[in-house]
């Protein structure tokens, strides 16, 4: 069967970055195709190449056999190719009925919007998706889940020749996802090519003909996705040899580490946000390293936020070293001895055009300051200190941080949080975007933290980091603790089946 859209040799290049490489993707009518792959292994670049948003540098896009390149979005979108973004694509000020058919509006004899047939129009056409609202309210007043489906319901009224879906249930409740399948259900029956992304094989494994699997910017397997167990797409996706692990799901872990003891430093019980987090709890001694473990988009970050408070929850408890922390307020969590080092260490952490002295000691300013006066010799102090302890290589501590290596960044970052005195350290890919000399240093420095009594929680897309670097994981999929692994049960083989899984 020939392919509604075809990308082959599909390339792409930013400076220093090469996003895709030699990718061939085939979409066919009535076929839903899933695009998997971790976290920077190109999904969103493909789809950017398919929608018009980037232009590839290599290679050749066909629609209906026939070579084309779209410049823009609204290329893409008339040659018959809809999108459903993740985050809601939509103009929230607008009425639902203008989102729905904003571009292409019903006009009257004299050339206007026909305000009364869009509304009906509109309005039919939630309702065929189980949608009731008012079409004429502004879309910011509805919920999430509902904007999303008026996103989706625009897509299917646009008569597309291919719909591309990324990560659609992602703000959707259950009544919501199996309206949202009955949908794509209806536009495979018509005949129209749907590429599916999401991280929950769930969903992939029960509305999906044909899967690609990404990894670092090229494809790594094709086919039918029934003939690809779970295990061995999760091994595709994070490039592991799993010939001898054991069958997909076939063991559940439990039980006690004998590596930290004494009261608790960190006790999170039943931490819950709608559409985020599903009950997860996990303890921390004081020396105990707990990994969380998990694929893109099971909630590892969301988890560390939540404990640190830059993340509001709708239930669930925090308790530092034994005393109730209120949720989402940073301050009462860096009171109580949280610090966080983010994933983004560019736009949530340094600060480039400061030097290393300043950052350093941006976040112990109120402790070295008198009546609003910071002490010099007591920032210099603490700011010596660390730089030694942590060998960080800076000409010196009034160098600019942005000039230094991604590792020394790290290490600053790190010196900043340690200089806040910490019980608990949640550290949200702490040797991402680092060179390998600079990696086995932070290493080090989170497993001397550690023997120190520092009570760490590691969050690392390497599962070999989280199984090398912890003491006991809790494994994440779509925001629930699915297993946790102890002592000698924390290997990889044992993490990827915890993944693989079927859902309960």
């Amino acid at each position: 069967m020939e392919a509604v859209l075809e990308a082959r040799g599909t390339g792409k290049r930013f400076p220093g970055v090469v996003a895709l490489s030699g990718v061939d993707l085939a979409l066919r009518p009535g076929e839903v195709h899933a695009l998997v792959g971790e976290n920077g292994a190109g999904k969103s670049t493909l789809i950017k190449v398919l929608t018009g948003v980037y232009q590839p540098d290599d290679g050749t896009l066909l629609l209906g056999g026939e070579p084309v390149r779209f410049g823009r979005p609204l290329d893409a979108q008339a040659a018959g190719i809809s999108t459903i973004y993740q985050e809601v694509n939509l103009v929230p000020l607008l009425s639902v009925a203008r989102n729905l058919f904003l571009g292409r509006e019903p006009r009257t004899r004299l050339g206007l919007i026909d305000t009364r047939a869009m509304d009906a129009r509109a309005a039919e056409l939630l309702g065929s998706l189980g949608v009731h609202a008012d079409v004429r309210r502004p879309l910011r007043t509805l919920g999430l889940g509902t904007q999303q489906m008026v996103a989706v319901a625009r897509a299917v009224a646009a008569e597309a020749r291919v719909v591309v879906m990324d990560e659609p249930t992602s703000s959707l409740e259950p009544r919501e996802v199996a309206t949202l399948f009955d949908v794509v259900g209806r536009l495979r029956s018509q005949g129209i090519a749907v590429l599916y992304v999401s991280h929950r094989l769930d969903e992939l494994y029960r509305i999906c003909d044909r899967v690609t699997v990404l990894r670092d910017g090229r494809v790594v397997h094709t086919g039918p996705l029934a003939e690809l167990p779970r295990l061995r797409l999760v091994a595709a996706m994070l490039g592991r040899d799993l010939d001898e692990v054991r069958r997909e799901g076939s063991t559940r872990f439990d039980g006690a580490s004998s590596v930290a003891s004494g009261a608790p430093v960190l006790e999170a019980t039943g931490l819950a946000r709608r559409h985020v987090l599903d009950g997860v709890s996990l303890t921390v001694r004081p020396g105990e390293i707990v990994g969380l473990g998990g694929l893109l988009g099971a909630g590892r970050s969301e988890t560390a936020r939540a404990i640190a408070g830059a993340m509001a929850v709708d239930a669930g408890t925090v308790t530092v070293a034994g005393r109730p922390v209120r949720t989402g307020s940073v301050p009462a969590a860096m009171a109580a001895g949280v610090v966080m080092l983010p994933e983004d260490r560019k736009a949530d952490g340094i600060v480039p055009g400061l030097s290393v002295r300043e950052n350093i000691a941006l976040a112990a300013l109120p402790t070295l300051s008198r009546a609003g006066i910071v002490s010099r010799a007591r920032q210099d102090a603490i700011v010596d200190r660390f730089v030694t302890r942590l060998r960080i290589k800076a000409s010196g501590p009034d160098q600019k941080v942005g000039e230094l290596s991604g590792g020394n960044q790290q290490k600053v970052l790190l010196a900043r949080l340690l200089a806040r005195n910490p019980k608990l350290l949640l550290l949200d890919e702490p040797t991402r975007g680092i060179d390998i000399g600079a990696k086995a240093e932070v290493q080090g420095l989170i497993d001397e933290l550690a023997a120190e009594g520092l009570g760490v929680v590691l969050i690392s897309s390497e599962f070999e980091e989280v199984v090398e670097g912890s003491d006991s994981v809790v494994v994440l999929r779509d925001g629930r603790v699915v297993a946790t692994l102890h002592g000698a049960e924390v290997t990889e083989d044992a993490l990827i089946s915890a993944l693989a899984a079927d859902g309960d």
